[in-house]
């Protein structure tokens, strides 16, 4: 072995071992970056030096209060400038932070508040009576409400509550953060969707989410001073932590209560947004969006896209119109997106539907990632012929811990060296993924699999569809039958037959949709439309 049978003096020490967490980004941006504009929000902007002051009041206020490292802070805040200081000041006094989804019920935010044990709530105003239900719900008492009024979005504090900003102006700006000894150590309780039980609680490590961030800089493509709007949910993956980024780029994120396609082409001809990410729903709002919306803009406004699988003729659409589509794919348990689509520069001369459809692949691994790919039954590698499905799985730094108080659900999630996903793919000879579909989403007609996910990208070439959904509905003759769930764009009236014959068109007999409904379809705070409800649905028809 040579010189390294003995390291002594090549010992880890203070100069050369530093614990990685998403902090040290705000702490080095506040100096290098402190008179540029780091949070924005109608008419409240903070340069670095205010934001780091003011998460530096807040773990001071949370201190204070008698938050010890290690206790849990939850939030129930839209993406507002406290949910992203929430975001650094939480974890600045030790503690950990519980974004908890704004659109769920009283029960299950009351589970979150038990089963996560948090000591305190930063509320909304809109959200008071949800925070209230939930407490008064619970088995023990609950967090302490601190209330987070936003008067420019209509919502005045109500008095009830210490509000935030009191909160804060009680707290050291000066406060010395609480850096983690281990980067191990847990920074965010996130909980998963749900919707077959209660949802299960997801940890993250300051490393993961710290590699996340230096793995997406890469990825992105990313510069100096983006400009990010902030559309994915800070409740959902911790917005898939680019709130957590932006300090390295010396970047601004761009507030958005309310996620419209005026507010989104406000943000980029008014405030030159540059970044934003958002489920295939908000790319629909873009294209679709009225006249009345629409802002000249002269850049081009790049954006990741997750959730679900894009219609490739979503994709076609979007690009014409001064966007550059990136799909990446990840779930809660992965801080958020672990794969991303690589160009293929030899499709730069192909026609708009051959990129597109090499766009709506989930791609390959991001750089912080060890090992993404699809496995058989047996935990085997499936072969790389873009036709052989399986289960994606993956291995690398931005994976949970594991699911809070549930070993046994830890332990099958991680069977076999790999984080099961669950969903179902192909993989293609250049290792690209693609999703054929969730495996309780695939539709078994007559002993043959077919995907909703490639009914639906036929669906969504029409012209008249503006979203849909596919799933199986019981049938005497073939066990389940393809049900399609449709919303028309507006003033569309195509009807049940013409996107039956549109997808026998393209599909075969037994893929091809047996009814249409129309209907506006369920969705998730992300935009995801939510199939579990279509399912049941489907099944009193």
């Amino acid at each position: 072995m040579g010189w390294l049978a003995d390291e002594r003096g090549l010992d880890k020490c203070a100069a050369n071992y530093v614990p990685l967490t998403p902090l040290s980004h705000l702490n080095r941006a506040k100096s290098v970056f402190k008179n540029r504009e780091a949070l924005v929000y109608g008419n409240r902007r903070y340069s670095y030096a205010q934001y780091h002051a003011r998460v530096s009041q807040l773990a001071s206020a949370l201190h204070q209060r008698g938050i010890k490292p290690g206790d849990v802070v939850a939030t129930l805040i839209p993406n507002l400038p406290a949910q992203a200081e929430a975001h650094f000041g939480v974890p600045a006094c030790g503690a950990v932070l519980n974004t908890i989804n704004t659109r769920l019920d009283t029960g299950t935010v009351a589970y979150i508040f038990d089963h996560g044990e948090a000591k305190i709530v930063l509320c909304d105003t809109q959200f008071l009576p949800l925070a209230e239900a939930a407490k008064e719900a619970c088995t023990g008492d609950g967090p302490e409400i601190i209330e987070v009024a936003d008067a420019q979005g209509g919502f005045p504090a109500t008095g009830r509550f210490p509000e935030y900003e009191d909160v804060l102006n009680g707290g050291d700006p000066d406060f010395a953060w609480v850096m983690p000894d281990d980067e191990w150590e847990s920074l965010a309780l996130n909980y998963t969707s749900g919707t077959t039980g209660r949802p299960k609680g997801v940890v993250y490590h300051h490393r993961g989410a710290y590699l996340m961030t230096m793995g997406t800089v890469i990825s992105w493509r990313m510069q100096l001073y983006p400009k990010f709007l902030a559309i994915v949910p800070l409740f959902h993956c911790n917005g898939w932590n680019h709130t957590w980024m932006m300090p390295v780029l010396g970047g601004t994120v761009h507030c958005c209560r309310d996620i419209t396609a005026d507010a989104i082409y406000a943000a980029i001809a008014d405030e030159g947004v540059t970044h934003f990410g958002g489920a295939p729903i908000v790319l629909n709002m873009i294209v679709n969006a009225k006249d009345s919306a629409r802002k000249p803009f002269d850049h081009t406004v790049e954006v990741y896209t997750a959730g679900a699988p894009p219609a490739p003729a979503t994709l076609a659409k979007i690009e014409q119109l001064g966007f550059n589509i990136t799909h990446v794919y990840g779930l809660t348990e992965t801080y958020g997106h672990v794969t991303e689509n690589v160009w293929d520069t030899d499709l730069d001369g192909a026609d708009e539907a051959e990129k597109a459809a090499f766009k709506s692949r989930q791609g390959v691994a991001f750089p912080m990632m060890e090992n993404v790919t699809v496995v058989d039954e047996n935990n085997a590698q499936v072969p790389m012929d873009s036709a052989t499905q399986g289960e994606i799985v993956m291995r690398g730094n931005s994976v949970m811990k594991g699911y809070l108080k549930n070993p046994d659900a830890t332990s099958e999630a991680f069977a076999g060296g790999h984080f099961h996903s669950g969903d179902i793919a192909i993989q293609h000879p250049d290792t690209h993924i693609q999703i054929a579909d969730r495996a309780k989403d695939i539709i078994i007609s007559g002993g043959e699999n077919v995907s909703s996910v490639e009914v639906e990208g036929v669906l969504m070439s029409h012209p008249d569809v503006n979203l849909c959904a596919v799933v199986a509905k019981p049938d005497e003759k073939w066990g389940e039958v393809p049900c399609a769930f449709v919303e028309l764009k507006e003033g569309a009236s195509a009807n049940a037959d013409e996107l039956i014959a549109h997808a026998r068109g393209q599909l075969a007999g037994f893929k091809t949709p047996k009814q249409v409904i129309f209907q506006e379809l369920p969705k998730t705070s992300t935009g995801k439309i939510q199939k579990f409800e279509l399912r049941t649905l489907a099944k009193s028809l």
